[in-house]
């Protein structure tokens, strides 16, 4: 049986797609550098080079702007836990995933988590791909979270949601900013602290 071609995309389809993923690009910039609040529609378009009005052709407003940065991070967390080996231990597996989230906040791609208050947060709690995106992570770091809660790893003591929380937060740790400011370790050394205080705690150990 043959299989028919993939239906060829048009130039002019190709040439708006990669405008839509530079707009997607700068606004997740944006976002990890000042936040939704402070972000302008006008200065996304000005990075961008377009005019907003061409802007708007692509996203009716600010927050489905930020809404797609953040669907698109989103998707890139999926494919990361996708793509763990599956005989990696599940407390390994959160330790890489929160390293991950903590090296994309360093590099400045990680937006900033709305406030509770905000008009983005309401539109992606419409959003099915945020949505769908948000519960499928959070199962499967909830799995892990609770395997290494039995295997003894983790404090059993714990509320899972608690401890799943906990390791959202490490993407949007101030902590992580402040150590890069101060220059004196470099992005791979910021991960190993933030990672070792969050999973080893700061309680003194005596050494084996």
């Amino acid at each position: 049986m043959m299989l028919s071609p993939a239906p060829k995309i048009s130039f002019k389809a190709q040439m708006l797609q990669a405008r839509e993923d530079a707009i997607i690009v700068t606004v997740n910039r944006l976002l990890a550098e000042k936040g939704f609040d402070a972000m302008t529609v006008d200065e996304v378009a000005a990075q961008v080079g377009i005019a907003k009005a061409s802007l708007y052709k692509h996203f009716p407003s600010k927050e489905d702007l930020a809404a797609a940065a953040m669907v698109r991070v989103m998707r890139r967390a999926q494919a990361y836990l996708a793509a763990l080996p599956g005989s990696m231990a599940p407390l390994d597996k959160l330790r890489a995933v929160v390293r991950w989230t903590m090296e994309l906040k360093l590099a400045g791609e990680m937006p900033s988590l709305p406030s509770q208050n905000s008009s983005l947060r309401a539109t992606l709690i419409a959003n099915a791909d945020y949505m769908n995106g948000l519960i499928e992570v959070s199962d499967q770091l909830g799995a892990w979270i609770e395997a290494a809660q039995e295997q003894g790893l983790l404090n059993p003591q714990l509320p899972a949601i608690a401890v799943l929380y906990t390791l959202y937060a490490r993407a949007c740790d101030p902590v992580l900013e402040f150590l890069q400011m101060g220059g004196q370790h470099t992005d791979a050394e910021i991960a190993d602290l933030v990672l070792s205080t969050c999973f080893d705690g700061l309680n003194a150990r005596q050494a084996r």
